[in-house]
């Protein structure tokens, strides 16, 4: 008889997986730096075998060449002894994810295929504006909640990234636009969304730990005003997020209906929309100087009517939230159940809510031509069949015993 405390859930459309799935550990065994917190890297050295003085000062040493001056080698260190290079790096190693593949739109966004020492594949996405560069970070191998315009959602969960995999792929991303030594002034890469593979609040701890760092002013120092992590409504997590993270909120509405949302977002047969409203208002630090962002793909004749406008403009004021509406031009990925809502029907919502006092720009697609556009990041891998990669396994095999 399973008790209480043994009790597992059933992983299905609405609830991930609930076991913490630690990734492999490194060939080498050595250990990664990149997403220790100050006393973590401080406790790691002292463990590895330096003295409590000198573990607190090379943890100092090393934060800054990692978070301020993007150092990816020991012997770049040049106020720790030559000496003790060689010691860190048979026991250290500082880690950016692997880059599979890096693509670059016709208008100017960029899209990486990266990898885990473990083997798994994941997206993220830059785009940049004339008065801002945005990065898409992922959260998640995949992801649990099924969502149906949305490809990434096809895709099965496969574990959570680390907060290593996490602030990596900020790291990674200012390396290819040259910005080390990080400095608050004239970056390219200004805002952060979390809002690539997976859901963030299904990843707390991790996500908290990793915007932490991305945060830390001694370091990357990027502005909470500057970040933004989405949501599909994972109700319990949002004010832990407020409290804990307190970056600005999107959330994926893309619904004013329990029909409609239970069917394009199954998490609102959990977790419903006057649930989910209500913890909107309630999340720490929401004003009319940070509005809560409300994400609002647009379908045809599925959740485009002039009625399902008006009723947006009403639930929004219903519950006094300080709001903003993204409305998404749906975009199509091959299978998809889903067409886009024309032009003219997407002007006449965006009119509507506007008329009811609330901003609802209309997005601009971005990065379509390489599947870098909302909705659209699914792995490469996962897009090959099983026998494309059963050929490049063997053809690679091949060439390794030539």
């Amino acid at each position: 008889m399973q008790t209480a405390a043994n009790l597992m859930p059933i992983p299905g459309h609405v609830d991930p997986v609930p076991v913490p799935r630690a990734p492999s550990l490194r060939p080498d065994g050595r250990i990664d730096l990149i997403g220790l917190p100050k006393d973590a890297l401080r406790e790691t050295l002292a463990d590895a075998g330096l003295e409590p003085k000198q573990a607190k000062l090379r943890a100092k040493q090393i934060w800054h060449w990692l978070y301020n001056r993007g150092a990816t080698e020991f012997a770049q260190m040049t106020d720790i002894s030559k000496a003790q290079h060689p010691w860190l790096a048979e026991r250290f190693v500082i880690g950016r994810p692997e880059v599979v593949e890096a693509q670059v739109s016709t208008d100017g966004t960029r899209k990486w295929l990266l990898r885990s020492p473990d083997g798994h594949d994941y997206e993220m996405v830059f785009i940049p504006d004339a008065d801002r560069g945005t990065l898409c970070v992922s959260s998640q191998v995949g992801c649990t909640l099924n969502c149906t315009f949305c490809h990434t959602g096809t895709m099965r969960l496969v574990r959570n990234l680390t907060p290593g995999e996490i602030v990596g792929q900020v790291m990674l991303a200012r390396d290819g636009l040259g910005e080390w030594p990080s400095q608050p002034e004239g970056r390219l890469l200004t805002n952060i969304v979390m809002m690539g593979m997976g859901e963030p609040l299904y990843n707390f701890d991790h996500v908290r730990d990793a915007l932490k760092l991305v945060m830390d002013g001694d370091g990357l120092a990027l502005s909470r005003r500057r970040i933004t992590l989405s949501t599909s409504g994972v109700v319990p997590m949002m004010a832990r997020a407020g409290e804990e993270i307190g970056v600005n909120l999107a959330v994926s509405l893309h619904a004013v209906t329990k029909e409609v949302r239970d069917e394009i977002v199954p998490l609102n047969r959990k977790y419903g929309i006057d649930e989910l409203l209500q913890a909107c208002a309630d999340y720490p630090g929401a004003n009319n100087a940070r509005r809560i962002t409300f994400e609002y793909v647009m379908l045809k004749d599925k959740n485009d009517s002039d009625a399902d406008a008006h009723e947006l403009v009403r639930l929004l004021r219903h519950y006094r939230l300080p709001a903003k509406v993204n409305l998404i031009p749906f975009n199509p990925w091959p299978g998809a159940a889903y067409e886009c809502s024309t032009p003219e029907r997407i002007a006449s919502f965006s009119r509507i809510v506007f008329e009811g006092g609330i901003s609802a720009p209309v997005r601009r697609p971005r990065g379509r031509d390489i599947d870098a556009a909302c909705g659209q990041l699914k792995t490469a891998a996962e897009k090959k069949s099983r026998a494309e990669r059963d050929r490049e396994a063997a053809a690679a095999e091949a060439v390794a015993a030539a």
